[in-house]
Order: C-alpha cells, then structure tokens, then sequence
C-alpha cells in the first residue's frame, strides 16, 4: 500500500511539474491568456489556442523563422496591432512561399492600415505594375490574389498579358484563379501565351475557377509541344466537360507520343461519354503497345 501511494504522489507531482512547465512555455512563446480570454470567453484555457501578443508578433518577424512566423501570426489573426503591420509588410516580399502566404492571411484581416490610401495593398498594386524585379513583381502578384480583393483584379489581369516576365504573368494568372475571377477572359487568353508556364497556370485557373467559360480555348493544348501540358489540357477538357472537343481527344488517344497523354485522353473520352469514340477505344484497347493506356480504354468504353 506504502508503495501504491508513493507512486501515485511521485506521479501527481510531475504532472504538476509538467503543467507548469508547459505554463511557463506559452509565456515564454509570448502567449496573452488575458487576450485569449477576451476573444474566446471565460472558457478553460486547454480549449482555446493561446493568442499572440503584439510583442510577440513584431518580436517573431524580425527573427526570420518560417515556422514561427506561421504559428505567431496564425494565432494573431483577430489581435489590433497597427504597429505591427509595417513589420509584417515585408514579408509578402520573402522568399519562403508559406512566409508570403501567411503574411497576406494575417494583413488582410486587419480593419484599418492596410486597404487605404498609400498602406499596403496600394503599394503592393504598385510594386506589380513597376518594380523592376521581376522576383518582387511575382510576389505581389501572390499577395495581391491572397489578399482576395476584386479590386486587385484589373491589375492582376494587366499582369498577366502584358508583363515581359513569364514568370510575372504566370503568378498573376495564379492570383486571379485564387480569387476565382477569370479576369475577364484573360485566363483564356493567357492559354496561348508563348511561355509553358503561363500555359501551365492557365490550366489550373481553368479547372479551379467556378463557373469557367472559355473551356473551349483548352481544346488547342491537346497538341501542345508539352507533354505535361497536353496531359493536363486532356484532364481540364474532362473536368469542364468540353463536349467539343471529342476530335481533339480521340487524336491524342490514338496517336499521341507520350502514353500518359493517351491514357488521359482515353480517361477523358470516358467522362465524356460519347459514342463516337467507341471505335477508336475499342482498337486502342487491342492493340495500343502500353498495358495502362490500353487498360483506361477499356474502362472508358464501360462508361459508353
């Protein structure tokens, strides 16, 4: 019995230990259980996430660290802090994508600092139309699309067909896909630019944004001297169900050099479900050279 009690009084102090130390974490992290009570109510602190100070989110800025500039700002999402939006600010201009990402989450909650006049994401629109590094331009490209402001769209779109970086122009597409806004046809337009990435990122905004209407302008990609991009113009045709664009698809099931372009075409012409293609999935089946392609042939023809 002496031992039992022993064991358990030895085991009773160091959970008390352990909460204390995990106590004294939080306040080293800079935690604010005052704040998290203001936001979260009289509820036990176990149960809501510690809030960020405003100390703590300038202190974590200046450090550096990806990781903890995350967490900080991901739990200083509802803390007033205007000073602390000039230290922010410049991480929309960091490297680290996840850095960028968060910093623009964190900014565009704020109420006031940041969407006037000369704050922000005014400068930011500037820093797109004419900064001369194209690395700085891609980013606020980034930033302007997780800001999620219609009224970036018309810059985004200017972005996207008019600047002399690839790489500038592929971010803007990006950005306006994330704020689901096709930017006026420019999506589709940017589907015939001359650089594969911008092509690459039109494919995508095509797929992800609700409502898209120039599924049609995908159907030129099927013959793209891209193999990764034809496959993906053969999966956007099944995921905007471009019926039009059977001929296309049939050719590159039949014919296309690259068997993941085929298989594609054949997994498509399934979605599709038009029987036109029966003849040419029937022959693909026998006798294509790739065992996979062959075997998406037969399971598009289950779906005729």
């Amino acid at each position: 019995m002496k031992n039992h009690i022993k064991f358990a009084t030895t085991a009773l102090f160091a959970a008390t230990l352990a909460v204390l130390a995990g106590n004294d974490a939080h306040s080293d992290a800079g935690t604010n259980v005052s704040g998290t009570q203001s936001i979260y109510g009289n509820i036990p602190s176990d149960q809501a996430e510690f809030i960020s100070t405003p100390d703590r989110i300038k202190a974590v800025v200046a450090s550096g660290s990806m990781s903890a500039i995350y967490e900080t700002l991901e739990h200083g999402e509802r803390v007033d802090c205007l000073d602390c939006i000039p230290a922010v600010k410049p991480l929309l201009y960091s490297q680290d994508p996840q850095t960028r990402e968060i910093a623009a989450w964190w900014l565009r909650r704020r109420m006031f600092g940041v969407f006037g006049p000369g704050q922000p994401y005014q400068e930011n629109l500037q820093k797109l139309a004419s900064d001369p590094d194209p690395n700085i331009r891609a980013y606020a490209a980034d930033a302007v699309g997780e800001f999620l402001s219609s009224a970036g769209s018309d810059n985004l779109a200017t972005a996207a067909t008019k600047d002399t970086d690839g790489m500038v122009r592929a971010a803007a597409v990006k950005a306006l896909a994330r704020m689901n806004d096709d930017g006026t046809g420019t999506v589709g337009k940017a589907m015939a630019d001359g650089d594969p990435r911008v092509r690459l990122a039109a494919l995508a905004a095509a797929g992800r944004i609700h409502g898209f209407a120039d599924g049609e302008k995908v159907a030129p990609l099927v013959t793209d001297q891209d193999p990764i991009i034809r496959r993906r113009a053969v999966e956007v045709l099944g995921t905007l169900h471009v019926k039009t664009s059977v001929p296309q698809l049939r050719a590159a099931a039949k014919s296309d050099a690259d068997p993941q372009v085929r298989a594609s075409a054949c997994h498509t012409l399934g979605r599709l479900g038009d029987a036109t293609a029966k003849a040419d999935l029937q022959a693909i089946a026998a006798s294509d050279a790739d065992g996979f392609v062959r075997d998406m042939a037969q399971m598009a023809l289950l779906r005729l």
